[in-house]
């Protein structure tokens, strides 16, 4: 793909002014969710004391269901509203959330809080990950900027726990939720301001439903994809656990004061953020397979130690030891997300990189929704462990899954024979008759011309009875 005119490759991708307030838009918007996220912990343990892991899990499967709902409805009516104005107003509407929630006093009112902010979310994160490869359509651009996605949702984690400790020493928790909202404005005042790209234009077949479909589809039909989710599943199975039960490990078992909580999801951040810096170096020596399957097959051992650490009673090595997990977690974590971005926009044509980001974000977050109720559903009736364990074996199995699901060979251009097109037809230009049908090779995407991946002979089925609803552009 050619480089970007506006930032030249090999240079930094904050040189582009475009890039930069949306970078800065989201650092600014995490920062405030990570006050948030402190705050609800501190919050459900007020609420619930020793059920606050399953208070948690349920709030936080709400927020999987907001997000697994939302983000598909929205993709398919969001180019009859301008992108800056969505992202903008769900903005607003997360402020908003975020004043409202230090005024609840039922557990209830958090799940139906907690529904109204994601669901805002799931509007404004698919529009802003498809906005990126618009803007930087070079690939080492697009890498930098995916790596440097990834370290700032690691310094979230990282900064805003540390933030979160040092503000509870001056002011209770429910003020934290006042710094959320102010990350909230700063990002709807950055975007408002940004002079975005127009997106791709695309003819379409089809109503809302077909559009919104399409997306799940192309997950479905093309095998890295459908590894991709499976990887999510397994960062998702360690994740749910730091996320849920670190309030219970640390306040509960390991009897420590409620910073300590903060410092413990600090080391999650900082295992995350330390991988995303080496990550760009190491996707030009490695493919990103290798990558992503080798941390992954980390979690699944990660989570076996955890279980030990919660089996047995707290030492002096107790405390050390899960700090050294959770980064672990972490960094396994990041090095299987942070090239995600890359296997869907290799896997799309252009027109289509909204409903592949917008699917991934909806089916990857179906994952943590069946992760983060195991998380808090299990920790307060079988134990810590056990949830470890049983977590790990989530990881395990879908890291299994992955690995067989994603060919060792992957190229990007694949030979195959079309049986469906007739002779003449402009898609035709450079193949030759073969076995029933037209064969050449390109870039393969699932896209009009495209509907199954391509067998080991390159011979794919005709789709009779189904109609088309992808994008009418050819693939990059």
């Amino acid at each position: 793909m050619p480089s970007s005119p506006s930032v030249p490759s090999g240079r930094s991708v904050l040189r582009n002014a475009t890039y930069r307030r949306l970078f800065t838009a989201q650092v600014v918007a995490l920062v405030g969710t990570g006050l948030a996220t402190v705050a609800l912990s501190l919050l459900a343990y007020d609420l619930a004391g020793d059920g606050a892991p399953e208070v948690l899990g349920t709030a936080l499967a709400v927020k999987m269901i907001a997000y697994v709902t939302v983000a598909p409805l929205v993709t398919a009516v969001a180019d009859r509203v301008p992108r800056r104005v969505l992202m903008a107003a769900t903005d607003l509407t997360r402020a908003g959330v975020a004043l409202a929630l230090p005024l609840v006093t039922e557990v209830w009112q958090v799940h139906v809080l907690i529904f109204l902010l994601q669901a805002a979310s799931a509007a404004f994160t698919p529009a802003f990950q498809s906005t990126i490869p618009e803007v930087l359509p070079d690939e080492r651009d697009y890498t930098r900027a995916l790596s440097m996605s990834r370290l700032a949702y690691d310094l979230e984690s990282l900064f805003s726990p540390a933030l979160a400790a040092a503000l509870l020493t001056v002011v209770s928790y429910d003020r934290l939720f006042a710094g959320t909202a102010a990350g909230f404005l700063a990002s709807a005042a950055l975007v408002t301001t940004s002079a975005l790209p127009r997106p791709a234009p695309a003819e379409r077949t089809g109503g809302a439903y077909a559009r919104t479909a399409f997306g799940i589809r192309l997950f479905r039909a093309t095998p890295r994809l459908r590894a991709l989710l499976a990887l999510d599943l397994a960062v998702a199975a360690g994740g749910a656990f730091v996320l849920v039960d670190t309030v219970a490990v640390v306040r509960g078992h390991l009897d420590r004061p409620a910073g300590a909580v903060s410092v413990a999801l600090g080391a999650y951040g900082a295992g995350s953020a330390l991988t995303a810096l080496a990550l760009p170096r190491l996707l030009r020596r490695s493919v990103d397979r290798a990558v992503m399957l080798r941390a992954a097959a980390a979690l699944p051992v990660v989570l076996a130690a955890a279980a030990g650490l919660t089996a047995t009673g707290p030492g002096d090595w107790s405390w050390p030891a899960l700090l050294a997990a959770w980064a672990a977690i972490g960094a396994a974590s990041s090095a299987v997300l942070t090239p995600g971005g890359r296997v869907v926009r290799r896997s799309t044509a252009d027109a289509d990189l909204p409903a592949a980001f917008a699917a991934r974000f909806s089916l990857s977050h179906g994952c943590w929704l069946l992760t983060y109720p195991l998380a808090g559903w299990l920790a307060p009736r079988v134990g810590l462990s056990v949830t470890a364990a049983a977590l790990g074996a989530v990881a395990l199995a879908a890291t299994a899954a992955a690995a067989a699901a994603w060919p060792v060979r992957d190229p990007d251009r694949l030979d195959h024979v079309h049986p469906d097109l007739p002779p003449g037809h402009p898609h035709l230009a450079d193949a030759r008759p073969a076995g029933g049908g037209w064969r050449h090779g390109h870039h393969y995407v699932i896209d009009q011309h495209h509907h199954r991946w391509p067998g080991r002979d390159g011979t794919r089925r005709k789709n009779p009875g189904r109609p088309w609803s992808g994008s009418l552009r050819s693939p990059r």
